[in-house]
């Protein structure tokens, strides 16, 4: 690989002894990870059938690696039974170390995987708040939340100036994975390397600086933040957390073990900084990561929450009531014809980007309502009173995530898809025929 003479000499003077390791690792082939989705498996069940060989990634409780070419082409992907990550992306959520029903703030969430390992570490309650300020991004980070069945995130496109506005003192955990020259992507994705080339450290510095100054007061008196990036650049790094504990004396470092081949930050100004963390590609089986963990030490603020009750149509009950096992109960919201369940204890929303506000269950449309593919992919097998359940090696599924009218006799109504027991999507069945309700844009595509 041909890695660019600039990054090639701030490495060395950055590792010294260890430069030659460093670089012999971009000869060997990248690492390939999944993450184990939680909220619709045990880590144990999904092992049981596992179609993979997977090997446990040590600093992530649920997350393997694999050697397959393509466990995307599989229909346990479609029902979210895992998300495809690099494996040192894992770390920095596992470090956060989010508890069920906590308020947790992912700053530049998409794609999404990020988001989905925080979601399970929530358990499905408490609030997820994940943004990104590049709208072209958002769109696979609001199928990500569908698609892994997460009912408490509310997907936002703000800056985080605007957010601090409506949450002061409100989170519990804070994600900054911050935008960055990402030489840590280089083996995996060689486009990087141009990418690199054309933005290095000093594009980014003022970006990660400007997030960094509105974390104080999205805080609570007593949270938690990762800051974590996949480059290798101390400016981009420990120079960032530097500046942010001189301007704020009330957070300081927490400690990350340093095992699995984990080395300390490197410190040039505070011995503090060694309590970061860098996962190198020559130590640690992963691309390359860079985390700081930090806690806020104040006095516990008070929050006020206001979820106004609405009176939702009959249509939606009569739904539940002829296709459901289950009562869905909580707060919701109606947008545009949507049909919302928001997480309790949110403030009011109103005048930001909200994109989806929490477990989108369906549409209003005239006198009947229509459930949404997030409602499907939020249910488990048997909370629908109709459904079809195939065997993974049944080419059926494939008929039906491509979209394909499937033949099949059973009662008529809304039927829920799903493969081994897992939802994949909406069918309605016509009593001969299931009229396929699969999102046109999710398709499986040869």
């Amino acid at each position: 690989m041909r890695l660019p003479e600039k990054f090639t000499d701030k490495m060395k003077d950055l590792l010294k002894d260890e430069y030659e390791d460093f670089l012999a690792s971009y000869e060997k082939q990248y690492f390939k990870g999944l993450r184990i989705n939680t909220l619709k498996i045990s880590v144990e069940e999904f092992l049981k059938i596992s179609p993979f060989s997977l090997k446990p990634i040590p600093w992530c409780e649920d997350g393997f690696y694999f050697d397959e070419e393509s466990p995307a082409k599989h229909p346990y992907y479609h029902a979210g039974l895992y998300y495809i990550q690099e494996p040192s992306a894992m770390a920095p959520v596992s470090f956060l170390s989010p508890n069920k029903g906590d308020h947790v703030l992912d700053v530049c969430a998409a794609p999404g995987g990020k988001s989905v390992q925080i979601a399970c570490a929530l358990k499905g309650e408490g609030v997820l708040i994940t943004n990104d300020i590049n709208l072209n991004r958002v769109k696979p980070l609001i199928k990500n939340m569908e698609l892994f069945g997460i009912k408490n995130a509310i997907v936002m496109n703000e800056s985080i100036e605007k957010i601090k506005r409506y949450f002061p003192n409100y989170f519990d955990k804070i994600l900054v994975d911050a935008p960055c020259s990402g030489e840590g992507m280089f083996r995996k994705d060689s486009s990087m390397i141009k990418s690199w080339e054309k933005h290095d450290h000093n594009y980014y510095i003022p970006i990660q600086r400007e997030i960094m100054k509105h974390v104080d007061e999205l805080l609570n008196g007593e949270g938690k933040i990762v800051y974590s990036t996949c480059t290798f650049s101390i400016e981009e790094n420990e120079e960032i957390i530097n500046e942010f504990l001189e301007e704020n004396d009330n957070f300081h470092m927490l400690d990350i073990e340093k095992k699995y081949g984990i080395s300390e930050g490197i410190s040039n100004k505070r011995d503090e900084i060694k309590k970061c963390a860098r996962l190198l590609p020559h130590k640690v089986e992963g691309e390359g990561h860079f985390l700081a963990f930090m806690g806020k030490t104040e006095k516990e603020s008070n929050y006020s929450y206001k979820n106004e009750k609405i009176k939702i149509p009959n249509v939606f009950y009569d739904f539940v009531k002829e296709n459901l096992t289950i009562d869905i109960e909580g707060d919701f919201q109606i947008h545009k014809d949507n049909l919302y369940r928001v997480p309790k204890e949110l403030p009011n929303m109103k005048g930001l980007k909200v994109l989806r506000s929490g477990w989108l269950l369906g549409t209003f449309k005239k006198n009947r309502f229509e459930p949404s593919h997030a409602l499907a992919m939020g249910l488990s097998m048997k909370d629908a009173k109709r459904f079809v359940n195939f065997n993974k090696d049944d080419f059926e599924v494939i008929k039906y995530l491509k979209g394909e009218t499937l033949h099949t006799k059973g009662e008529k109504g809304w039927t829920l898809v799903c493969v081994d027991g897992y939802p994949l999507g909406w069918s309605k069945h016509t009593g001969s025929i299931l009229k396929n309700y699969y999102p046109p844009s999710w398709r499986w595509m040869d």
